[in-house]
């Protein structure tokens, strides 16, 4: 008798465990067949540093685009100024409130790496884009290969003074991004131009006005100067202005950075030689689905040697495009 109820209770045992696992396979096709959902009180941050540029509007467009199919919220946070300080002042108030992810264009490589840390350690699932943090935390970063932007660049750049003259970098020391970008410019040119010098390489700050002004003492200082390379999009509008204002329009060649309209509009005039467009859509737009998934099980936030299911990558390059004015009509915002 108790052999059969033994029986009863394994067999008992066993068809729960095929329900359970019937129920738990049909809402994971469910979910696959419906698209999974979050839910509108599920909060995303997307934080930056001079919030108010134009350069952002592309990323945030993208954070947007791939919030919408999710059904969750998003919101955009920055520090107004190009202040580390207000930026880690501006994370911290956003890691109180516990959103559900943050996305951040990190304004230094270190600074700002225990304030992402405290992120993570509280259970908030957080990527980089555009610009890194790589002693950080977070789980993913997603930008512009920049080392070999600087080398597109270079090339360019020779190419427009047929391998030779003298050259500047306006660049900024202190941000990660830049430092790439104007190491695969000095790089290339060391390597591959020998009759190209780099007489230069000057930090042009984060505004258009301060960029004009080191770009008119550097023209004075260094007049054989005959192209100058931009890693930031305001600096190269500044530098198209200190090129004119020493009536040198055309014979000094600029390549800018990014695409802001100024930016294209100098380029379509010719004022800008080429600037480099880079994958600002694709930044945010992944960004908010990497977040997603971690959110909700979907993927390990780690590297994945260890998971059991997939892994979000390291690093993603979101890509770069030399424009130039046969295709600068492309690249304007629709």
């Amino acid at each position: 008798m108790k052999k059969t109820i033994m029986v009863y209770v394994v067999l008992l045992s066993i068809f729960g465990l095929y329900l359970l696992d019937y129920h738990y396979q049909n809402n994971r096709l469910n979910q696959v067949q419906e698209g999974i959902k979050g839910s509108i009180d599920e909060k995303y941050v997307m934080v930056t540093f001079q919030a108010g540029i134009e350069y952002w509007k592309s990323c945030l467009k993208g954070f947007e685009d791939a919030a919408e199919p999710l059904n969750v919220s998003v919101e955009y946070r920055g520090a107004t100024q190009y202040d580390l300080h207000e930026q880690i002042t501006v994370l911290e108030q956003i890691i109180a409130r516990k959103p559900a992810g943050i996305a951040i264009s990190a304004i230094n490589p270190q600074e700002l790496s225990a304030t992402i840390d405290k992120a993570v350690d509280a259970g908030i699932p957080v990527v980089l884009f555009d610009s890194g943090a790589v002693t950080s935390k977070a789980y993913s970063f997603l930008a512009t290969d920049n080392y070999k932007a600087g080398e597109t660049a270079a090339r360019k750049m020779a190419a427009l003074l047929n391998d030779s003259g003298e050259v500047a970098v306006m660049t900024q020391p202190n941000q990660m991004n830049q430092q790439e970008r104007t190491r695969g410019f000095l790089d290339t040119i060391a390597r591959e131009f020998p009759r190209i010098k780099v007489a230069a390489v000057e930090d042009g700050k984060y505004d258009s006005t301060d960029s004009y002004q080191v770009a008119l003492e550097l023209l004075s200082k260094q007049p054989g100067i005959k192209g100058i390379f931009a890693t930031q999009a305001n600096q190269g509008v500044g530098i198209a202005g200190a090129v004119n204002a020493h009536q040198l329009a055309g014979r000094v060649k600029i390549i800018g950075f990014d695409t802001d309209k100024a930016t294209l509009d100098l380029v379509k005039q010719g004022a800008i030689s080429a600037t480099m467009g880079q994958g600002t859509w694709k930044m945010g737009y992944w960004s908010l689905q990497f977040l997603f998934q971690v959110k909700h099980g979907l993927v390990a936030p780690g590297n994945g040697t260890e998971a059991a299911f997939s892994s979000l990558p390291p690093y993603v390059d979101t890509g770069i495009n030399v424009i130039t004015k046969s295709n600068v009509d492309q690249f304007y915002a629709k």
